[in-house]
């Protein structure tokens, strides 16, 4: 090997290693800011399913998503700090809370039971009697009303003293935070909360072998006897309308439903179609609680739901054999979701 006599020489070539050992250093800082710009992106919506409608008013960023997860688990927006918006939207529920109508803060009865919130993006109007137009408007009257039992204002201010929350409202809104900006960073990251992973997916996608041969006949029972898709309808299966089953209105003071809404006695004891993704894990059953397993609910709703004068014109009796009505239930089963929510770090 030749020596390097000359000290000029031997300057460049030192010169080049630590150039090239910087260039180095960069690519891996580079390649570290890649995976974490990819791993903090917005999720995308599920395989075969629609582009989100966004508001053009709160478009979604990863930080605000990253914001309005914190404030989605933080139990300090509620009144008593008893409960966050995740207490009535656990994983192993079916992101319901499991009872028959919700409990709020200062333990405080609610009417009706928690409704799922997967895929709640693609929903126009929320509640089960669609009284509210905007899934931002929705989020700030559960946390001020019953729900939360919370004053936003006041809330607003606490969170403006905790350098780790008011250091994310001046990025992700350029002010400190108010109650707009908390119901928009909540919208924000509900709209991320996707379920397209379920066995019955990857058999619409043309996994065959993801269904199991009950679950498969019961995808045939769905579709050409029981007629479950007339209000379970689509890949979100549920059409978002309203519809009277007759829940309820056997009872000496029946919720009016979507009828208080509209003032229309039509609507009457309508509800929102809910969603039956992760159906077997919500019990117990419809906007009042009413029916503790899901065999009862099918039984109840292949028996044409309860009589009154404005019971919806698909509520029709269907006879299935015992062997369709096992294979049915196995078809709901495979609508079970991977849920995995989990409590982010809390700011201080």
């Amino acid at each position: 090997m030749r020596s390097i006599r000359s000290p000029r020489r031997a300057a460049m070539i030192i010169a080049a290693v630590a150039i090239g050992a910087t260039s180095l250093v960069m690519l891996s800082q580079n390649a570290q800011q890649a995976r974490a710009a990819q791993a903090a992106a917005v999720p995308s919506p599920p395989k075969a399913f629609e582009e989100l409608v966004v508001p053009a008013d709160n478009p979604l960023t990863p930080e605000k998503v990253a914001l309005g997860r914190q404030l989605f688990f933080d139990k300090r927006l509620s009144g008593d700090g008893s409960r966050s918006c995740y207490s009535c939207h656990v994983c192993e529920k079916g992101l319901t809370d499991g009872l028959p109508v919700a409990i709020g803060a200062y333990e405080k009865k609610l009417p009706r039971s928690s409704p799922s919130l997967w895929n709640i993006g693609y929903h126009t109007e929320f509640y089960w009697d669609g009284r509210s137009a905007s899934l931002e408007k929705q989020a700030v009257a559960a946390w001020s009303g019953a729900n939360m039992g919370a004053k936003p204002e006041e809330i607003v201010k606490q969170l403006n003293v905790m350098p780790g929350y008011r250091e994310q409202f001046q990025k992700v809104f350029g002010a400190d935070a108010t109650p707009d900006a908390v119901g928009k960073a909540l919208a924000a990251y509900e709209r991320t909360i996707f379920c397209g992973d379920t066995a019955w997916d990857k058999y619409n996608q043309g996994e065959k072998q993801a269904l199991s041969p009950a679950a498969e006949r019961g995808w045939n029972v769905w579709r050409e006897k029981a007629g479950c898709g007339s209000c379970h309808a689509g890949i979100l299966f549920t059409d978002l309308q309203y519809h009277n089953t007759g829940v309820g209105l056997d009872k000496p003071e029946p919720d009016a439903g979507r009828g208080k809404v509209t003032s229309q006695p039509a609507h009457h004891g309508a509800f929102k179609t809910p969603t039956l993704r992760d159906i077997s894990k919500s019990a117990p059953y419809f906007h009042d609680g009413s029916v503790a397993t899901l065999e009862e609910a099918v039984d109840f709703m292949l028996g044409g739901g309860r009589a009154n004068p404005n019971l919806d014109k698909n509520m029709t009796k269907v006879t299935l054999t015992a062997a369709e009505r096992s294979d049915l239930i196995e078809l709901l089963k495979s609508l079970d979701c991977g849920c995995t929510l989990k409590e982010p770090t809390l700011p201080r």
